[in-house]
């Protein structure tokens, strides 16, 4: 990532692109751009002005009640859509730092998004003991901002997965059926 917030200005326009790229059917406030971007409201602002003065941007409203959105009419968006979803991804290792936060880990599966596959329900499929539901919420929230987008997942703790697992149960039958990638197996799929 490093390189390309070079190539784009920052680590935060990075961002910003991202959220804006890959959502550009939704318009945004100032603060659920700063939220969704784990950036200060001032970056935030300051990336937005940058993004509105290349016409990437549209600005919908006023002051408190602005909205911020892709203007579809940007001659570059195909480019920069197909561009940014190509460069766009988190190192196993990322992610696997970021969700061992959550407990101990026992599975990690990476499903839809994450394999350019959209039919499955889920983007990441966590199994672990002791998994602190918050702390998984947090960190699935920290890789959602570096990647621009909502991660669509789901936990289990081992018992429950080997059961789900037993009687086909269709959310995994929709990770394991469709191409996946198994960061951590520790239980033997």
């Amino acid at each position: 990532m490093e390189k390309l917030a070079k190539l784009f200005g920052s680590p935060a326009r990075l961002k910003m692109l991202r959220l804006f790229v890959f959502n550009r059917d939704s318009a945004f406030t100032l603060d659920d751009v700063a939220q969704r971007t784990k950036l200060s409201k001032e970056v935030a602002r300051r990336e937005i002005a940058e993004l509105l003065a290349s016409d990437l941007l549209k600005k919908k409203g006023e002051r408190a009640a602005a909205r911020f959105q892709v203007d579809s009419r940007y001659e570059h968006l195909s480019a920069l859509n197909d561009f940014i979803l190509e460069t766009t991804s988190l190192r196993p290792q990322k992610i696997l730092a970021t969700l061992k936060r959550a407990g101990a880990l026992k599975l990690v599966a990476l499903s839809g998004h994450f394999t350019s596959i959209l039919e499955p329900q889920i983007d990441l499929l966590v199994v672990g003991e002791s998994l602190d539901e918050r702390a998984l919420a947090h960190a699935v929230h920290t890789l959602e901002a570096e990647l621009g987008r909502e991660i669509r997942y789901a936990s289990f703790s081992t018992k429950d997965f080997r059961y789900r697992l037993g009687v086909y149960d269709r959310l995994l039958r929709d990770v394991f059926d469709y191409p996946h990638r198994l960061l951590i197996d520790k239980i033997g799929l």
